[in-house]
């Protein structure tokens, strides 16, 4: 009989079953580059409008890693769907090419070789070193299936670059939001510059705890709060982890609503919160205590301590920072030290002290401390205190304390000249927070509060850095008086010369004075002295700034763009960093937010949830998943996470990916095997599809318009796991495994044939351009395999045209094929003991009985399916629940169904397996057909044939 077996009509497809991703993914890469496949996915659009992605640009400083991976992929999964759903989207690519991250690469470089070279030097070294990962960067992303502008992307050190960023300062100068003053900011000891808050990163860190005893004045008002007191014997008591900062107090805070207390003990008097007298009796081991008298913290403002070393007053002030969380509630003031106490200082009018060099070593002027730097100052700050018999407690405290990004090195708060961005100036705070609040949509919504809260309570951006490797600030300096000169034409005429010049903003380090004295409103002499010799400002703009200019250097200059953009993706850590001084920067300039929508994914942590580290060896690099896996799986993984939490990855993880690619990749091949004689003419109506057919398109139309929903909000582990449930589920257990019969046996040409194919060829172009964004090697790889007869007039995948959805099945209908579906999954269950019995082999040696409730039978007598076909039996009937006979299936979860199962009468027909008592004899279809071989459909079909 396998002449006859030949007549069925198989699958066949050179699409190969087993993937080589390895071996195929840069074959790929080269045949996207051949016919220019990005070009084409943006051409093939436009329908829908713009969409604009901008891109925040990653640091050219080394390999990517997994979160950059991560990154990259989500952002192409975007493109690429917003363009397959019609809107016009590039791709520009960014990198943040300057600061320290780069500068402290190319220090240890000298370093190692013992070399110091002068400051143009090192700016050609950073940029060569930039250049040389940002070609290595493109082509790990280019690795990964990512379509963009890599010819062309945009680099914060390309002179056109470095000339918007400069003239967004200068804007900001025009308008009066720019302040040079001294204040106390994170400072670097090791990278001696100062930080912003976006570089800072919070790590353990053991400090000395030390409780410190301020002896009080005596004074008319000491003896009016407290009357009963000696001012000789009573101390004000502090709280510091931060020892090396006392030499610089200048006064004692309180709160001036808390309550305080006069405690006597050991023949003393100390006032501290009323409400941490017992904790701190403990604490200081306070054998016999007393509270003599007690007051407000207002009362307390004029009273006068004195330094515990120093001949010099510390008042005591008012302060709404002071808390009772720890410490005595009373706060050790230093102005020069931290945000608080030098606003506190402003109030008062106490002097920003910092006398100390950019290393943290204190001046010379500094008495007993002179030349420590303020680790070492901190034992010998207790020894003095100890030995002046002002040291309450001693202990060692852990504790989250800041650390440079960079250098991972503690930083500390140090007063010194910088340069700000006032957050006041301008109502530059209030538009910023109208702006979260009204203007950008936060995905997830959580992002919103967190970025209004930064922006409500951060201090004056500092924009300058102590480096060489940036965008200069543009300003000059009075030698005499240290007055700084910032006019905006003056600073504009300078920033034109950055567009033109080779190497951008090196001019600024080049020029002569006197030509930059040439220029449009160029001091004369200083307005505030009357000096008239200037120098350059050496100061350097915070990488932030640049990164957040990227509005006013891309969105408003690059065709491919526009301002505001659709969306801003980046990790949550940039809602402090370059979610932040975009919007600052644009907010500032502009009015209104440089995007429309901010999302923003977690990081990448091992199978366990935890972070990350080289130490701890769980460090997994995105070549190692490509060389054991491909690309396709890195992506795959990509999209089958919620991205809006940390997201973890291990090689269990990989595997249950690795099989779940395994399934979508045979299903696709599946639906290719069985379209290989089939042309859109032979399509069916949608109307004229057999019931089953109906559905099953109905089926996949659903999936489609879901994923597609699930594309605009950025849902995208909603689409893969639609698509993998629709591969394992739908298709291949479903309704696919339905209608094998009829695919390999009934006659080619045959409506029952040409129904299902026209099925499979929808399903397979939806699922094809659904898998696209994700699976993108795939998806090009099947697309190519298509027969010639079916390719859409597209040279891409990603330009392709998917067919229009057809018009949803009604409610009734719907619930029936929905009824069917679930009498399926229990039919089979009945069928099952059987076959483990041995009774019945293939389920097409059953007939099957359907005693079903009045309801049940017309739902599934109105779908107008063949319920043996649907079954895979030999036939089926239906009856009413009432006949039913004892002992038969009873269905678990379908309420008024039961199911007898029996051994099917007639011979099995040799091609298509059925049993059927119509048989044929061989005068149906000619002598050479043996009698009893086949049945009558199977006989007509070779017949035909």
């Amino acid at each position: 009989m396998s002449d006859y077996k030949q007549t069925l009509h198989l699958p066949t497809t050179s699409f190969p079953m087993k993937a080589n991703l390895k071996q195929r993914e840069p074959e790929m890469l080269k045949r996207w580059e051949e016919i220019d496949a990005y070009e084409a996915m943006v051409a093939a659009s436009g329908e829908s409008g713009e969409y604009v992605l901008h891109d925040g640009p990653p640091y050219a400083n080394g390999h990517i890693h997994l979160g950059t991976a991560l990154n990259k992929v989500l952002k192409d999964i975007i493109v690429k769907s917003r363009n397959m759903m019609g809107f016009s989207s590039r791709y520009v690519p960014g990198w943040d090419c300057h600061g320290l991250p780069i500068e402290h690469k190319v220090a240890l470089e000298l370093k190692e070789k013992g070399k110091v070279i002068p400051p143009l030097a090192v700016r050609k070294r950073c940029r060569d070193y930039a250049s040389k990962f940002l070609d290595i960067q493109r082509k790990e992303f280019k690795r990964l299936g990512v379509m963009g502008h890599w010819d062309e992307p945009y680099q914060t050190m390309h002179p056109e670059y470095e000339a918007a960023t400069a003239g967004e300062l200068a804007r900001f100068m025009g308008q009066g939001s720019v302040a040079r003053n001294k204040k106390p900011i994170h400072w670097c000891l090791s990278c001696q510059t100062a930080l912003a808050e976006a570089e800072v990163e919070y790590a353990p860190h053991a400090s000395p705890s030390i409780y410190v005893a301020f002896p009080m004045e005596d004074g008319e008002k000491f003896g009016q709060v407290f009357p009963d007191a000696n001012a000789a014997d009573t101390c004000a008591v502090i709280w510091t982890t931060t020892p090396w900062t006392i030499p610089d107090n200048m006064a004692v805070a309180v709160h001036p609503d808390l309550e305080y207390a006069l405690v006597s003990a050991d023949g003393n008097f100390y006032i501290v919160a009323k409400e941490l007298v017992e904790s701190l009796a403990e604490t200081f081991g306070w054998a016999d205590w007393s509270i003599k008298a007690t007051t407000t913290g207002d009362k307390l403002e004029g009273l006068v301590a004195r330094h515990p070393f120093y001949d010099r007053p510390s008042p005591l002030v008012l302060g709404q920072h002071v808390t009772l969380e720890a410490g005595t509630g009373l706060v050790h003031t230093a102005p020069g030290h931290g945000r608080e106490d030098y606003e506190t200082g402003l109030e008062y009018g106490l002097e920003i002290l910092s006398p100390m060099d950019d290393s943290g070593r204190f001046l010379e002027s500094v008495e007993h401390f002179a030349g420590l730097n303020v680790w070492e100052a901190n034992p010998k700050v207790i020894e003095i205190l100890k030995s002046r018999g002002r040291l309450l407690s001693l202990s060692r405290v852990e504790h989250s304390y800041p650390h440079c990004w960079r250098c991972k090195e503690p930083v500390i708060f140090r007063a010194t000249t910088q340069w700000f961005i006032t957050m006041e100036a301008n109502d530059l705070r209030k538009k910023a927070l109208n702006a979260i609040d009204n203007e950008v949509r936060w995905i997830p919504s959580w992002g919103r509060e967190r970025i209004h809260n930064m922006i409500a309570n951060r201090p004056d951006w500092c924009i300058s850095r102590q480096r060489t490797w940036g965008v200069p600030i543009v300003a000059l300096l009075c030698e005499a008086c240290d007055e700084a000169y910032f006019d905006q034409i003056w600073v504009e005429a300078v920033v034109a010369k950055f567009a033109t010049h080779e190497r951008g903003c090196d001019y600024w380090f080049e020029a002569e004075l006197d030509e930059l004295l040439a220029m449009p409103n160029a001091p004369t002499a200083c307005p505030t002295c009357g000096a008239s010799k200037w120098k350059k400002e050496t100061d350097i703009l915070d990488v932030w700034f640049d990164s957040g200019t990227s509005f006013a250097a891309v969105l408003e200059k690059r065709k491919e763009c526009r301002f505001p953009a659709d969306l801003y993706l980046e990790g949550s850590d940039q809602h402090r960093g370059w979610f932040h001084s975009s919007l600052l920067a644009s907010v500032g300039n502009r009015g209104q937010a440089p995007y429309k929508a901010v999302l923003t994914h977690g990081y990448v942590v091992d199978g366990e949830g935890k972070k990350m580290s080289k130490s701890v060896g769980n460090v997994v690099a995105p070549q190692e998943i490509i060389d054991k896996y491909g690309a396709e799986i890195l992506r795959m993984w990509v999209a089958s996470v919620d991205y809006t939490e940390d997201v973890r990855i291990s090689e269990e993880i990989m595997s249950r990916l690795v099989d779940a690619y395994r399934r979508i990749r045979n299903t696709t091949r599946y639906l290719l095997g069985n379209l290989y004689d089939f042309t859109p003419a032979d399509a069916v109506a949608d109307k004229d599809l057999l019931p089953l057919d109906r559905y099953a398109l109905d089926l996949a139309a659903r999936n489609r318009r879901r994923n597609r929903a699930a594309f605009e909000n950025y849902e995208f582990h909603r689409v893969f796991h639609n698509i993998h449930n629709a591969c394992v589920t739908d298709l291949s257990a479903f309704y696919l495994d339905c209608v094998k019969d009829r695919l390999y046996a009934s006659r080619a040409d045959s409506i029952e044939r040409r129904s299902a194919q026209t099925v499979i060829w929808k399903t397979l172009l939806w699922l094809l351009a659904d898998m696209a964004p994700i699976l993108s090697f795939t998806a090009e790889e099947a697309f190519g395999h298509l027969p010639d007869a079916l390719k859409p007039d597209a040279r891409t995948v990603f330009a392709m045209k998917a067919p229009e959805l057809p018009a949803a099945l009604d409610g009734p209908k719907l619930d029936a094929f929905e009824a069917l579906a679930g009498v399926r999954a229990e039919v089979t269950k009945a069928i099952e003991p059987h076959r483990k019995s041995g009774d019945i082999g293939h389920s097409l040696s059953a007939v099957v009985t359907l005693y079903a409730d009045d309801e049940l039978r017309e739902s599934l007598a109105f779908t107008g399916a063949d319920l043996a076909e649907a079954f895979i039996v030999s036939g089926a009937e239906l009856a009413p629940l009432d006949d039913a006979p004892e002992g038969i299936y009873e269905a678990e979860d379908i309420k008024g169904l039961k199911v007898a199962v029996a051994q099917a009468s007639g011979d099995k027909c040799e091609r298509c397996w059925k049993k059927a008592g119509d048989v044929t004899a061989r005068e149906a279809v000619g002598e050479d057909v043996p009698a009893g071989a086949m049945c009558t459909r199977c006989a007509a079909a070779v017949g035909a044939d």
